[in-house]
């Protein structure tokens, strides 16, 4: 099986030495030792050793904190390698597999679990998944990915700012509101302290993840029931599009654009753009609920300095009536067959349990997709999507089963060029499509 998939593999185009990171770095991964400490505990793992891939760069200390605690309390030595933010994540993990250093436990998107077919351990007989609703299964392989995280998509907003302006964001429900919104702040901006309306950032070589997969995401699921598939159904079907909803999507990303920042718009950075929503610079930002771990971690002075301030999240109300944000867990650790399946399987069932919940949430800031985790976040945006999933106002993440590389890749590259000027409207509709129907097709 190794050598079938290896076969796959080298015949898949893939580049890690163009893999860049929007910190800065050239690495592809950022290898961390837990600690195991002197702990005098005698477990049937004491002694052995577990590595665990990271695809969330934000939260890479908290996740190395889970491990070290693991680590102490079993006696087992982990290893965390942390994917650096903004790298194809399965690109990476193909080269380690490649090059013999495939961890234990890996990470997967939904439409990355197809990478790696028969070579990932059923996990349906494993305790947790009684008591989690999203775990990814597969009708023929079964349960090969734990959920750790429900995240959220949306338009990110300071509450603080919004009212100082006059603006009610629960009536940002349609395209009309949003650009008087808009217009509203546009006019008040500098009373404000704002540099700009909307931190939107459109730079597709680190970014393209947010514009290509997120952001497009809107397009898929914006304002539909969580089981509804008709345009990921119409896009796997070789490419194909609901041309009104398309362009009233294209429309509402031009007005982003209008109102967004033009320093961060087409060549900004992740760290720019979440930095200067911390300090109050931005009344919207186009990221999701992922960022609150910065504003309370890395950039909790900038935050500070602005006053701590309210958030809440508003949907990507490109038609009108729009009410929803997208969650769903992000992705989820699947265990490597050829790896060291027993530690792996006891070390996700820890992580289901208080220990590592309790780190999961309070530390990480994550909103637990377990039903009997006692712990809430102090993450800012933390009840924000709890609220949205008590009111039954959640649209699903059915961008995770686009073919994979097509929002990164393929999209992302078109989203710079409308946000550049190259396109208008028309174009990017009919951008979009080409591209897409050509990646389906080849």
């Amino acid at each position: 099986m190794k050598r079938k998939i290896l076969s796959c593999m080298l015949i898949t185009t893939f580049a890690l030495s163009q893999l860049t990171a929007c910190q800065g770095s050239s690495d592809a991964t950022d290898t961390e030792s837990a600690d195991t400490g002197d702990s005098e505990q005698s477990t049937d793992f004491s002694g052995q050793t577990l590595t665990l891939f990271n695809s969330k760069s934000e939260v890479s200390e908290q996740i190395t904190t889970l491990a070290n605690t693991y680590g102490q309390e079993k006696g087992v030595t982990v290893t965390v390698t942390n994917a650096v933010s903004g790298a194809d994540v399965q690109a990476t993990l193909k080269g380690l597999y490649l090059s013999d250093q495939m961890p234990d436990i890996i990470v997967c998107e939904s439409s990355g679990f197809a990478n790696w077919e028969g070579l990932l351990a059923d996990l349906s007989e494993e305790e947790w998944v009684s008591r989690t609703s999203a775990a990814y299964v597969d009708d023929e392989y079964g349960t090969l990915g734990f959920p750790y995280a429900t995240e959220a998509i949306g338009l990110a907003y300071n509450a603080d700012i919004l009212e100082k302006a006059g603006i009610n964001p629960e009536d940002l429900t349609s395209p009309s509101a949003y650009e008087e919104a808009f217009q509203t702040l546009e006019e008040k901006k500098a009373s404000l302290g704002l540099t700009a309306v909307v931190g939107y950032c459109a730079e597709d070589e680190n970014l393209g993840w947010s514009s290509g997969n997120h952001i497009f995401g809107n397009y898929i699921d914006s304002g539909l029931s969580r089981d509804d598939t008709t345009y990921i159904d119409m896009l796997n079907n070789g490419g194909e599009f609901d041309d009104d909803r398309l362009t009233n999507f294209a429309e509402f990303i031009g007005l982003l654009q209008q109102y967004s920042d033009p320093n961060l718009l087409v060549d900004g950075t992740y760290d720019n753009q979440v930095a200067n929503f911390a300090s109050g610079k931005y009344a919207f930002v186009t990221q999701g609920s992922w960022i609150g771990a910065i504003l309370t971690g890395n950039d909790a002075d900038m935050y500070a300095s602005a006053g701590n301030f309210e958030v809440g999240m508003a949907p990507y109300a490109f038609e009108d009536g729009i009410d929803t944000i997208l969650t769903n867990s992000p992705s989820w650790w699947a265990v490597v067959k050829e790896g060291n399946v027993e530690v792996a399987k006891d070390f996700l069932q820890w992580c289901s349990e208080d220990a590592g919940q309790q780190i999961l949430v309070e530390q990480a800031g994550f909103v637990s997709p377990f039903s009997d985790c006692a712990y809430v976040a102090s993450d800012p945006f933390a009840s924000i999507v709890s609220q949205y999933v008590s009111n039954d106002k959640t649209s699903a993440w059915h961008w995770l089963e686009m073919k994979e590389g097509l929002g990164q890749n393929i999209l992302a590259p078109v989203f710079n060029e409308y946000a550049r000027g190259n396109l208008d409207t028309d174009g990017f509709v009919k951008e979009v499509k080409k591209v897409t129907k050509a990646y389906y097709n080849q």
